[in-house]
């Protein structure tokens, strides 16, 4: 039999930070049933998500390619054994609305998939896709205020609404998925069906077999993953977007804002302005 395999692709602002912390600190508990890979730093997950970008941006083989050949050194490394494979990492749907000029519904995941779900069946693997996905409405606000943060984009909320007002809804994405892919290799999983914060992605885990009382005893997240900035915090950043600064300086600068969220509140009128 075929070893399963769960490519979980996001997408970007579906609980994602939050759903990978869980994996790492649940995955030795686990570890006799389950595998779990995510973009930490030094790992071959990283260049992963940064080829699905970029491959995800400019329709060049060469850059399909290199998607092929990182997702290649990722099945390198994984361990021989029985257990179910969950590869996580956001990215793997490619560039979101307001990363690069970005502003369609992740156009090319489709494409970038068919030929990684190809390889992991050519290497003893059953591949399938699984996505999360959040109510548009809170969806969209959180997609701009993370394109300011991380993406350098520059345009305010009401111009990236005006942009992506032809974004069709996730039925969309998933019939073009299941087309290309298959329906059985395809689920959705719906953010707002997750029934317990302290453990997210229990859906995703259900999926991989996991023994739901297993789950129910694995200790509780402290925290959670990347809070959205501030109103003021992203109007700084978005505003900052705008000079011409050096990639490196400008995201040193995004990570002080971060940081510093208290600096950025709107004082109060007794306090006055400067």
């Amino acid at each position: 039999m075929s070893r399963p395999l769960i490519l979980h692709v996001g997408v970007q602002k579906t609980g994602t930070t939050s759903l990978q912390r869980f994996l790492r600190r649940s995955s030795e508990a686990l570890s006799d049933v389950l595998i779990v890979r995510t973009p930490e730093e030094g790992t071959p997950m990283r260049p992963l998500g940064r080829a699905a970008v970029a491959a995800s941006l400019y329709r060049d083989p060469d850059l399909r390619l290199a998607l092929s050949d990182a997702f290649g050194v990722v099945l390198d490394t994984l361990p021989e054994g029985p257990q179910t494979v969950i590869l996580s990492h956001e990215n793997l749907a490619g560039a979101m609305p307001g990363n690069g000029g970005e502003t369609r519904l992740y156009p090319a995941l489709p494409d970038l998939l068919a030929p990684l779900m190809d390889q992991a069946a050519a290497r003893g693997f059953a591949p399938q896709v699984a996505i999360y996905t959040r109510r548009m409405a809170a969806w969209l606000p959180s997609v701009w205020a993370q394109a300011v943060r991380t993406d350098g984009y520059r345009g305010t909320w009401e111009a990236f609404q005006a942009e992506t007002a032809d974004l069709p809804g996730w039925g969309d994405l998933i019939r073009r998925l299941t087309t290309a892919l298959g329906p059985e290799r395809v689920t959705r999983l719906k953010l707002e069906d997750e029934p317990d914060p302290e453990r997210p992605g229990r859906q995703l885990l259900d999926l991989a077999g996991i023994d739901p009382a297993r789950l129910d005893a694995l200790p509780p997240l402290d925290g959670r993953g990347m809070e959205q900035l501030s109103a003021n915090a992203t109007e700084f950043l978005r505003r900052l977007n705008g000079l011409a600064l050096n990639p490196h300086a400008r995201d040193r600068v995004a990570d002080l804002v971060s940081r510093s969220q208290p600096l950025f509140t709107a004082p109060s009128p007794s306090e006055g302005t400067l």
